[in-house]
């Protein structure tokens, strides 16, 4: 399980979202989250940023997204996104659950480090459920399930 780190002493200017630059799935959805999120939060990957963490051992940035807060808050792992919608104004209940719901916690904790171990293969499934191009998400899933409801009551 990643580990959660709760403040650095050298918060960057703006809230940012570093994240693994080696990692297409990564890359994918954090082109898309750029485009939702408008603005409110810089993505970085953490190989351009992490040398001024001084405080940070660079380990924690290899085994999560890390979201830090101008005051040096860090989210980690799925809470950084969680945060992040947050500060954009889109699903807020997503990051008070996670403060708030253990069994929440737990869960979206469980299942970023699946998504996390298997990158590879959910890059794959992303592909196919929603394309290659993240600045324009298609609807596969919803083909899919329509075909296999069709399937199902033929």
């Amino acid at each position: 399980m990643f580990q959660k780190v709760r403040e650095t002493q050298f918060p960057p200017a703006q809230v940012t979202m570093y994240w693994d630059g080696d990692c297409s799935f990564c890359r994918f959805w954090t082109s898309n989250w750029d485009k939702l999120l408008k603005g409110k939060v810089v993505f970085e990957p953490y190989q351009n940023g992490i040398e001024q963490f001084q405080d940070l051992d660079p380990q924690i940035f290899k085994e999560a997204s890390r979201l830090i807060d101008s005051d040096g808050y860090i989210y980690s792992g799925p809470d950084s996104a969680y945060r992040s919608l947050y500060l954009a104004g889109k699903y807020r209940w997503m990051h008070r659950s996670y403060q708030r719901n253990v069994l929440f916690r737990n869960f979206s904790d469980r299942l970023y480090q699946w998504i996390a171990t298997n990158r590879g293969f959910c890059f794959r499934i992303t592909k196919l459920l929603f394309g290659t191009d993240p600045m324009n998400l298609r609807p596969f899933w919803a083909i899919y399930l329509f075909v296999i409801l069709f399937l199902i009551l033929s």
